[in-house]
């Protein structure tokens, strides 16, 4: 008698969270044009106020079962934290050199990053179909540059930004699967707040302190980006996990990058060519063809 397994259906009250997150991800472009502050205390900001939040959501919560980290692991993350907030840094610098949608394309070169380093960091096999995906979006990233076709959106320091922080979220993205196993509120805690903390010395060095003037609107936008796109997206993000299947998250996820497109050009009237639009249907098509297609026997 054959027995067939029941496959796992995406809960809707997940999907939501999942696509809430995306989509308030999806406009942090938009926020750091109207905050007319340093990107490296935006970081600071963003990493202490995001990582307290997200502390104080699952002290409330009374479910914080995780372990006391061993240091060696704790340093890890810390690194990993640090990373983020250069990461951070790199991204709202290039907000301020290019558009919104070119930096959030630049940024999205992640995946492609991540899939060429695997064969030597994790002895993956980088199959055809792999390869593939990684050259259409290489090629994509170079019409949305601006270098082929009168484009004219694209500056090279803004777009140097972004490749910039792609790269440090791919570090990221790679210590983080060499560190399995532990809880995803504690481990996004820790590296919140590394981020936010790293961004200390940086700004007392430089001045960036004492530079800095509020205004009630930049304060209000300041708390919007650590506590709801920081803290309250990352509850959402991972809220919803176990009730999604993989194959939905790493779908639905490139709703951040395409939303990002949409709100630079509605919210900020940016301009979107014709050969952007087509580099960011191959960028983010790959690297969603890349989730896609992989076999059991991979």
């Amino acid at each position: 008698m054959m027995v067939i397994m029941a496959e796992k259906r995406n809960d809707k009250k997940s999907l939501a969270m999942f696509i809430t997150a995306m989509l308030i991800f999806g406009t942090i472009g938009v926020l750091r044009r109207y905050i007319p502050l340093p990107s490296a205390f935006l970081a600071f900001f963003r990493g202490v106020l995001g990582g307290l939040f997200l502390l104080a959501f699952v002290k409330i919560r009374k479910k914080d079962t995780a372990e006391k980290l061993p240091l060696p692991v704790f340093l890890r993350l810390a690194l990993t934290g640090a990373m983020m907030g250069i990461n951070w840094i790199l991204l709202f610098e290039a907000y301020n050199y290019t558009t919104v949608a070119v930096a959030t394309l630049c940024y999205y070169m992640e995946p492609t990053i991540v899939m060429l380093l695997s064969p030597i960091i994790f002895k993956e096999r980088l199959t055809w179909k792999k390869a593939l995906c990684a050259a259409v979006s290489i090629i994509g990233m170079v019409l949305v540059s601006g270098v082929i076709g009168d484009t004219g959106t694209g500056s090279l320091k803004g777009i140097l930004l972004g490749l910039g922080a792609a790269v440090f979220y791919s570090c990221v993205v790679i210590m983080n699967k060499k560190t399995p196993g532990i809880d995803a509120y504690q481990k996004t805690t820790v590296q919140l707040l590394a981020a936010g903390l790293v961004m200390v010395p940086y700004l007392l060095l430089s001045g960036g302190f004492s530079g800095v003037e509020f205004n009630t609107l930049s304060l209000f936008l300041l708390l919007v980006l650590g506590i709801v796109h920081t803290g309250f997206a990352y509850a959402l993000y991972f809220g919803s996990m176990d009730g999604l299947k993989v194959q939905s998250i790493a779908v639905f996820s490139y709703i951040d990058p395409v939303s990002a497109l949409l709100f630079s050009a509605l919210l900020l009237r940016e301009p979107l060519t014709v050969m952007n639009a087509i580099g960011a249907v191959m960028i983010i098509g790959a690297a969603l063809a890349s989730e896609m297609q992989q076999p059991e026997n991979e």
